[in-house]
């Protein structure tokens, strides 16, 4: 019987290159393609994969996410595909669980490829679920606590430091990072960045602004309980008066 195989990769490129390379080998039966975590959980639970090509970082839900949506059920052989550094993939190794760290070879795939459907053959639904369970936990405890952000950009992965970063702005299921003069655009929620970072160096003053606490200069007060902030490079934002409590928090004030 064929390996019943799930893409999930908010790429296209990235969709289509896996599709690429499973469809070389006889083994594979790509039964469909996912382009986020939700969608992804639903083709899941209807298609029944044995093995998924999960990418880690997607919006709304990520590659981890779907994994805890899963809980209860058979769990399908998992290889992550992600833009993590070498630091975060160590809990990969650690817990005995394949990845393919973009950009990828096709040896590295091949690679792969092979243990998981060895894996498959060995068939320990039970064991499998412990160490995704595991990870998981281990890189969510883990995820405040990093100072790095990796953001997919022209083919290639930034990694950088948040404490570098101005101010963030939304844009729909995208923000924009802006660091110095330069502005970088990474695939995540407003809401889904704020939680990730810490509340005493970034703090949400509107619904589409978060700002380095250490970046601002000035408050100037303006009508209806709004501010404008401005930052040391002269930039100016508006702080919500639906935000003043974390003007409060900014001062330091609890009145």
């Amino acid at each position: 019987m064929k390996v019943r195989t799930l893409i999930v990769d908010d790429e296209p490129l990235a969709l289509e290159r896996l599709s690429k390379l499973l469809q070389e080998n006889p083994e594979i039966e790509i039964v469909g393609e996912c382009a986020n975590g939700r969608e992804a959980l639903s083709m899941i639970k209807s298609v029944v994969p044995d093995l998924i090509f999960l990418d880690v970082q997607m919006p709304e839900l990520d590659g981890f996410g779907v994994v805890a949506g899963l809980a209860g059920q058979k769990m399908p052989v998992i290889i992550f595909v992600t833009a993590y550094d070498k630091f975060a993939l160590r809990a990969f190794e650690v817990h005995a669980l394949d990845y393919l760290l973009k950009p990828f070879d096709r040896e590295r795939f091949q690679q792969a490829l092979r243990r998981a459907i060895d894996q498959i053959k060995r068939n320990q639904p039970d064991e499998l679920t412990r160490r995704l369970s595991d990870l998981i936990g281990e890189l969510q405890s883990d995820s405040k606590a990093s100072d790095r952000l990796a953001v997919k950009e022209e083919g290639r992965v930034l990694l950088l430091r948040l404490d570098d970063i101005d101010w963030i702005e939304a844009a729909d299921n995208y923000v924009s990072l802006h660091v110095g003069k330069e502005c970088h655009l990474h695939r995540e929620t407003m809401s889904s960045l704020e939680e990730r970072l810490a509340p005493d160096k970034f703090l949400r003053i509107s619904r589409s602004t978060i700002v380095n606490v250490e970046r601002i200069k000035e408050l100037q007060p303006m009508f209806h309980g709004d501010y404008v902030v401005i930052l040391r490079n002269g930039t100016r934002l508006s702080l919500s008066r639906n935000y003043r409590d974390k003007l409060n928090q900014l001062l330091g004030r609890t009145d």
